[in-house]
């Protein structure tokens, strides 16, 4: 299983009412982690993205179509980090979109892609120099 972390902060680093925002790819999903009013809310744009933490944290996914993100789960920082390193320590392939093409199908590897493409935008100015 792998883990691809990025950790988006709004310009001032941390957002007033949600605290820092994380945005999570795995293998398995892509999830959006914040804390309001007190309570660790892990969303998704999809349910699967939920279902593994779901299941350790023993809670139903909530759905919200209402909101930017249909689907949440609301749990505790410790079952979350538990997933996050389960997640981590579990990486066991050289390519993960490849992973991802064969866990959670072509249709996601081409949205995670994308955003992959997207963030070539926010290399500095050494990224693709020789040292």
């Amino acid at each position: 299983m792998s883990v691809l972390m990025g950790i988006l902060r709004n310009c001032s680093g941390v957002h007033k009412n949600l605290g820092g925002l994380m945005w999570l790819f795995t293998n398995t999903g892509f999830v959006s982690a914040v804390q309001i009013n007190g309570e660790l809310v892990v969303r998704a744009r999809d349910s699967e993205s939920l279902e593994p933490l779901a299941e350790l944290a023993k809670k139903n996914i909530r759905h919200s179509p209402e909101s930017d993100y249909p689907y949440r789960v609301i749990t505790d920082h410790e079952t979350f980090s538990k997933w996050v390193k389960h997640m981590a320590q579990n990486i066991d392939y050289p390519n993960f979109k490849s992973e991802v093409a064969q866990v959670r199908g072509y249709e996601f590897a081409n949205a995670l892609t994308s955003v992959w493409s997207v963030m070539h935008e926010v290399e500095d100015d050494q990224a693709r120099t020789s040292v």
